[in-house]
């Protein structure tokens, strides 16, 4: 079996990414539909987003990192 090419696992990477994305505002929505928040819980709930979001940000740097574009 071949090993996958540079680019598949950058693409692989992104698509990780994307959808970790995806899954999150998911998450994220479903808690809005259920709950009323007060104005302190919703700036809870946006720091708890963008932590998730710098997380994830975080991890396809340092994968994207590891596998950097041919020049």
């Amino acid at each position: 079996m071949s090993s996958p090419t540079r680019d598949s696992v950058r693409r692989s990477i992104a698509d990780r990414l994307l959808n970790s994305l995806e899954d999150l505002v998911r998450r994220h929505r479903a808690l809005g539909l259920h709950a009323e928040e007060s104005a302190q819980e919703s700036a809870l709930h946006a720091e708890l987003i963008a932590a998730e979001v710098a997380h994830e940000l975080a991890v396809a740097r340092s994968a994207l990192h590891r596998h950097p574009p041919l020049r």
